[in-house]
């Protein structure tokens, strides 16, 4: 199996371990997918340059402002919400989740499967 096939099937594990996730991604911290499990209507090159943006703004924010490494980046809107967490140095997960979602436990699935992402990686 490819490794492009071990992060797909990685992602999808982690959408089924929530029913709250809706989709999910791994892109590169230059902003290019990596792997996907994204609906049809949503554009993986859209998704993956926004997720680079935001995480790099959320690291020079928290380096300005004394929090020490970013651990993750939290986008709460009307109809849900959007996680993004690094995976190492080189990657980051973005999670779109539900409005109704538990976020203690999307992100303890979300470490999970950045743990194992970095494996890959």
């Amino acid at each position: 199996m490819s490794r492009t096939q071990q992060l797909f099937e990685r992602l999808q594990t982690l959408q089924r371990a929530s029913a709250d996730i809706e989709a999910s991604a791994v892109v590169s911290i230059d902003g290019l997918p990596i792997a996907s499990a994204l609906p049809e209507d949503i554009e993986e090159e859209r998704v993956s340059a926004m997720s680079a943006a935001m995480l790099s703004l959320g690291e020079r924010i928290a380096s300005e402002l004394g929090r020490g490494r970013l651990e993750q980046v939290f986008i709460k809107g009307e109809q849900g919400f959007v996680v993004l967490m690094s995976i190492g140095e080189e990657a980051v997960l973005t999670v779109l989740a539900r409005e109704q979602s538990k976020l203690g436990l999307l992100f303890l699935e979300m470490r999970r499967a950045a743990e194992d992402l970095s494996r890959l990686l």
